[in-house]
Parts: C-alpha cells; structure tokens; sequence
C-alpha cells in the first residue's frame, strides 16, 4: 500500500448466516435472526463512536450484503458503497489490494468474509498482534478498526489497531 492509501481502514467480518437450505448455495445463504441483531448492534455502536467510512466495499453474497444493510440504516443511508463479486471466495491479497486502490478516500471499510478478514487483519498489522487482539480468531460482525502509522513505517506501510468492536464485547 502506498502513501496514499487511506489512513484509516475498517475490516468487518459478516454477522452471522444461517445454515444452508437444502440446494441452497453458499453464496446466498443469509443473516439468521442472531446475525441481523448483531449485525444492528455493531453499526449503532460504530456510528456511535464515529467510525464512519467515506467508502464502503462489501462482496456480493447475501449475508455481506444484509450486513451492510445494518450500516446503511446506522448512517441514514448516506453512505458510498460498492458491491465487489470478487471479495467473495478471495485470498487476503485481494482486499489488500483493493484498500490500496483507493487512493481517493480518507477510510475505507471491507465487508466480507472469514478466513480472508482475519488473513488481511494479520498481513497489516502482524501474527503477534493479531493473536494477542483476537485470540479466539475474527467474529462475525467483529470490526477491526486501522490507522495508518508512519512512525512504524521502516520502509513499508505500517498499521495500528486502535479498536475493535465485537458483539458481546
């Protein structure tokens, strides 16, 4: 990622799905009633402290998008999303990638998917910290909040966890 990256990122992990319907795809399966609260829960908490994107990127399945959903209620709707097919079944290089990219936004946040979230999460800010924040892994509807840090830089992109916010936490 370059300097002009944008300072801050949000990783958000999905809320939680249900079970797949018997010849349901995985791609579609949707919120259970748990993953629509948590779901609720997060966004207000997040909007709540201020944690607002100026871009939101989200992949196309259906619990990603439910999840959004959530956000664009926390924020009356007037936030800037993209739908992106391919955050669905990606590898860590692929929202990595796509944060870089946008070179014209302050923050970015990721909507997405487990074990990608948390492969991103520990790519930016190392195995250590990522095991010693979550030691239990990524939660769903768990929010990884990122600053960029210079003073970390020695010749690459450094990134700072400030906060992250998990239902139940």
């Amino acid at each position: 990622m370059t300097a002009s990256s944008p300072s801050r990122v949000y990783l958000l992990r999905h809320a939680k799905a249900a079970w797949a319907a018997p010849g349901e795809r995985d791609f579609d399966r949707g919120l259970n009633d748990a993953g629509f609260a948590e779901a609720e829960v997060i966004a207000d908490l997040a909007a709540d402290r201020h944690y607002r994107p100026d871009l939101l990127l989200s992949s196309t399945a259906t619990r990603c998008r439910q999840t959004t959903q959530a956000w664009q209620r926390a924020f009356n709707e007037s936030i800037d999303i993209s739908y992106i097919d391919e955050m669905y079944n990606a590898r860590s290089e692929t929202y990595l990638s796509l944060i870089a990219a946008q070179a014209e936004a302050r923050s970015v946040m990721l909507v997405g998917h487990n074990p990608t979230m948390e492969a991103t999460l520990e790519a930016m800010i190392g195995e250590d910290l990522l095991h010693a924040a979550l030691p239990s892994g990524f939660p769903t509807s768990g929010l990884a909040v990122l600053d960029h840090d210079d003073s970390l830089a020695n010749g690459r992109d450094r990134w700072r966890l400030v906060d992250f916010l998990a239902p139940g936490k």
